[in-house]
This record gives C-alpha cells, structure tokens and sequence, in this order.
C-alpha cells in the first residue's frame, strides 16, 4: 500500500510540473507576441539621428553655398543676412514653439538676455566681416578655431586645467590659423563693389582686412563666452533646444534697428539686382533675393538640425559631424567657387583639423565604443 501511494504521488508531482512546463510555455509565447518597444524606440531615435546628420550636411553645406553667392554680388550685405535669419526663424519659433505666445518660457527672460546680446554681437560680426576683405575660406578657417577661445575662457571664468594633449591641440589650431592668416594678409584684395576698385589704395584694403580679423576674433571669443553661460543656464533649467532657438532669435530683433540705415541700403541693392526668371511660377524675381531666400530657409534647416543632433548623439557624434561638415564646406568653397588656396592654407587647414581632432579625444573615444563590441565577438 505504501509502494502504491509513492507511485500516485510521484504520479501527481509529475503531472503538475507538467502543467506548470505547459503554462510556462504560453506565457513565453505571449511574451514574445507583445512588441519590443524599447527596440522600436532605439530604431525611431537611430532614425531621427541619421535624419538630423543628413540634414546637417545639406543645409551647413547648402547654406555657405548661398552665402557665398551672396557676398560675391554684394559683400555688405552681411546685416540684411542676419536681420532676415532672424526674422525667419522668430516667426517659425512663434507659431509652433509658443504657439502664439500661449506656450510660457522655462527659462526665465531676463537669464535670456544676457545669452540674446552676445548672440546677436556674434552673429552680425561674424556675418559683417565679409564687408571688410575677408574671403570666404579664411572666415570658415577662422570660425573652425572656436576651441581655442573655449579653452581660454574656461581657464579665465571657470578655472579649468587641462591635460597636455589640450594644450597641443589648441597650439596646433592657433598656428593653422595663424598661417592661413598670414597667407592670406600677404595677397589682400578688396572685396567691395567699386567702379573703379583696382585703383584703391593698397594700404587701406590691408587696414579695412585687419578690421575684418579683429571682428572675426571678437566674435569668436564672445560664442565662446555664450557657451558657457549657456551650460549655466542648462544646469540650472534643463535643456530646452526649440525654446533657446526661439527666444535667441526673438529677442534680439529690436537690436537691427541700429543698423535699419545700413539693411535698407542693401534691401535697395537686392531690388536693383539682374532678374531671374521662374518658370515654375510665371515670374521673374531678382536674383540676390532668391539667393536670400535659399539662404534663410538652409540657414533654418542646418541650425535646427545640430540642435535636434545635440539632443540624439552624443557629444563625440556632434563634433565629428559638424567639423566633417565644416571640412566638406571648406573643400566646396575652394573648388566650386575657385578661390585661392596655397600650399600653405592646406599645411594651416590641416593643422585646424587634426588638432580639433586631438581635443575632442575622437580616436580614443571611438577605440572605447568599439571596444565592447569586439569583446562580443570574442565572447561569442
């Protein structure tokens, strides 16, 4: 009787393990029925990254093209650029950031002013050196330098100390600038709209270019300084990337009244410029206001592309883009719009490059992330 009831109960465990086996299984199958949604959300954020970095490049690249268009029919016509950039982007801002006005800011306006008047200093100095001989490889050279200023503002305002491969790095950019600088002084020409410009007085295109340089330099180290005041504004706020891009833009509009003489002298210059006909549309418009309108809409586009990017990537995928892309201008400005470039501006352009490079840490940042990668294989 005993040898029976073992064999019963060993009977029933073994039926209800089944069972549990049975139950076990269906759950199984339903859990791998349900969708994967932290995959579906690592595809849709891989997506819009990939987006964002085509779109980086399309509209960087697109947006000096037209700039150089541009300053070639007109090279004071850095202020009017500016105004409209701004307009532009503060009308778009208005309706799907504030929704009219009804959406309020995160971040206070008066922490805002502050980041508004060194933006808008730096935009109009970056875009009116163009107005003082400054040829458009040398300002893009100019502008890729941005690391140095950020280095010496981070030594003087925050105290930073840096490691040496930092300070190579930067000495490596101040020399490539320093050489295209100097190479380019050598072989100054105006770039003014004159009837009689090949009789204008050497000296005096020299001084105007050394203008031009000084505004480039302040403009670089005022961006410097609004990047750390914005990385104080994002640890005390969070990040907010439409709503900065909004206010930046919407703010500082009443500033272009001290310079409504000068835009409305280049608005007249844009109106007297050759018609070019439309057949899409049936009319004919004047060519420099088409050029602005493509400048506007690209300026629009690769802005907010690298702020979408800046929310995505990580910071190393962000440097990597935007200095490939400032190359990739770089090179379309040399060879589609001719411009003299020596063997000295490539030594001092690959300097810049290479010591961008150093400072951002990229080769040792890609060995890491490719590191885990390889352990996998290994593993496996």
């Amino acid at each position: 009787m005993q040898t029976g009831g073992a064999g019963e109960l060993e009977r029933t465990e073994r039926r209800e393990r089944e069972r549990e086996a049975l139950s076990r299984g269906q759950e199984l199958e339903l859990v791998s029925r349900i969708p994967n949604n932290n995959n579906n959300n690592n595809t849709m954020a891989n997506m819009k990254a990939a987006l964002a970095i085509a779109l980086v490049f399309v509209g960087c690249c697109s947006n000096v093209v037209f700039l150089e268009l541009l300053v070639k029919i007109d090279p004071g016509s850095g202020n009017l650029i500016t105004f409209l950039q701004f307009l532009f982007i503060a009308l778009e801002g208005f309706l799907f950031t504030s929704k009219c006005g009804t959406v309020r800011p995160r971040i206070g306006l008066k922490d805002y002013t502050i980041l508004v008047v060194m933006f808008f200093v730096a935009s109009v100095c970056n875009n009116y050196a163009f107005d003082f001989n400054i040829p458009m490889p040398l300002h893009m050279i100019f502008r890729a330098g941005s690391l140095i200023a950020n280095m010496v503002m981070g030594i003087l305002i925050l105290k930073k100390r840096y490691d040496f491969s930092k300070y190579l790095s930067v000495g490596m950019i101040t020399l490539g600038i320093v050489i295209c600088t100097i190479v380019s002084g050598t072989k100054v020409e105006s770039t003014q709209v004159l009837k009689n410009a090949a009789d204008e007085d050497p000296m005096s295109v020299f001084f105007w270019w050394t203008l031009g340089i000084a505004l480039l330099t302040l403009a670089l180290f005022v961006s410097a300084r609004m990047g750390l005041y914005q990385e104080v504004l994002y640890k005390r706020y969070g990040k907010h990337p439409k709503e900065a891009l909004f206010y930046t833009h919407l703010l500082p509009l009443p500033f272009f009244a001290l310079l409504a003489g000068n835009i409305w002298e280049h608005v007249q210059l844009a109106n007297a410029s050759p018609l070019q006909a439309i057949p899409a549309l049936g009319v004919s418009l004047p060519l420099t206001w088409l050029y602005l309108l493509g400048n506007v809409l690209t300026q629009y586009v690769c802005i907010s592309s690298v702020y979408v990017l800046t929310t995505e990537c990580s910071s190393l995928t962000v440097t990597l883009v935007v200095t490939l892309r400032k190359f990739v201008s770089l090179l379309f400005s040399i060879v589609y719009f001719s411009n003299p470039f020596t063997v000295q501006h490539w030594i001092g352009t690959i300097l810049v490059f290479v010591g961008t490079i150093i400072f951002t840490e990229v080769v040792g940042k890609v060995r890491s992330a490719l590191a885990p990668a390889e352990q996998k294989k290994k593993v496996k």
